[in-house]
């Protein structure tokens, strides 16, 4: 029988939950790094005892954490994140210029197929690799190369949050920037070109038709079908057919189209999942209901999955990397929120259960499965 893990990483430290299949009843483990923030634990999918961390602190900085016995004991690893060459500046839509710096790492990605290859994704914005489980890193700076100085900060800060791996070439990948936009490789990172044709972006840039600047919070892909792109925007919800090389809106019916989290069903390619929020100024759910959204025809078309989430007096926040899918057949989803909530529904969101509550506010949640 398989077992899942589930690794919350929040503004107070990391947790641990553990099921089996059945995904009913679940034990915690933490809290690990008590009193840090951890923006994010993934585990890997080459490995099942490994998992990476990253632990910061407005007083300490940043500390990269590796678990290679499922969590149980922890070993800093490199926190040497040194862009390549002289970074130069990036400059502000009102003109200003402000100098690269390093403050934290947003997203660590274990590699799909290399036990000891991870990526990290840093603020200001880069892209960082590690071939030998973290004890060094290397910048991959063809991204920076990409009209760097005219990228700018979201409201989270100039962030490269999002990473995702062709599972099917392993040369491309795909990352998302606030507020830069989307990029793709296809030579496993020495070059990228931009792939926002069609985010318009309206009054948020002076030129809406940039090739850069767009606010992308979150990309997800189907693994059979890593040419179809879904993409939570700033405002609106996207789709690609063509790797990001254009985009469409698939919004449809929700009731509003701006929020973090999107993820893609694990069996069924054509099944997205969103939880939208109320506006860019207030972040949390319309009318005070919590609600995923989800779409079996590959966006426009939404229901609102409800049972077992408060719907009434909920005024919480769902956060970009927050949100997951198992493999499990009937798929799992989980999320957490800024309540401290983390939900889980093991029929693929008919039927929702917290699984634990009171936790400090959920940054990040991923899922690993387990022989």
């Amino acid at each position: 029988m398989s077992k899942v893990r589930v690794l919350v990483g929040t503004r107070k430290g990391a947790f641990i939950l553990t099921s089996n299949e059945k995904r009913k009843r679940w034990s915690v483990s933490g809290p690990h790094f008590a009193g840090w923030e951890l923006y994010h634990l993934k585990g890997s999918p080459v490995d099942p005892n490994r998992i990476y961390a990253s632990q910061s602190s407005g007083w300490f900085g940043q500390i990269m954490q590796r678990s290679d016995d499922g969590g149980q004991t922890w070993t800093a690893v490199s926190n040497k994140f040194d862009y390549v060459g002289d970074p130069g500046t990036h400059q502000w839509f009102d003109g200003s210029q402000r100098p690269w710096a390093f403050k934290r790492v947003w997203r660590v990605e274990p590699s799909l197929t290399e036990a000891d290859t991870v990526y990290a994704g840093i603020e200001d914005a880069a892209l960082f690799k590690s071939v030998d489980a973290g004890q060094t890193w290397q910048e991959l700076p063809g991204l920076r190369a990409v009209k760097g100085h005219l990228w700018q900060p979201g409201a989270g800060g100039m962030c490269l949050h999002t990473i995702v791996q062709d599972p099917l070439n392993p040369q491309r990948m795909f990352v998302a920037i606030s507020a830069a936009g989307a990029f793709r490789t296809d030579d496993g990172g020495a070059t990228w070109r931009p792939i926002n044709i069609g985010l318009n972006s309206g009054n948020e840039l002076p030129d809406a038709a940039a090739e850069v600047g767009h606010c992308v919070h979150n990309i997800a892909l189907h693994p059979t079908r890593p040419d179809v792109l879904f993409m939570q925007k700033h405002w609106d919800v996207m789709r690609s057919d063509n790797a990001g090389d254009t985009w469409h809106e698939v919004s449809g019916n929700l009731p509003s189209d701006f929020g973090f989290p999107i993820a893609v069903h694990a069996h069924e390619p054509e099944t997205v999942y969103v939880v939208p929020i109320k506006s860019d100024s207030e972040h949390f759910p319309p009318e005070g209901k919590l609600r995923v959204y989800r779409s079996r025809a590959g966006g426009n078309e939404w229901e609102a999955l409800t049972d077992g989430l408060p719907q009434k007096d909920c005024y919480v926040n769902v956060l970009r990397s927050a949100m997951t899918v198992d493999k499990l057949d009937p798929c799992g989803i989980y999320f957490g929120t800024t309540g401290g909530q983390v939900y889980a529904s093991s029929n693929a969101g008919d039927k929702w259960s917290a699984i634990v509550r009171d936790l400090p506010p959920v940054l990040s949640v991923e899922v690993q499965l387990l022989p």
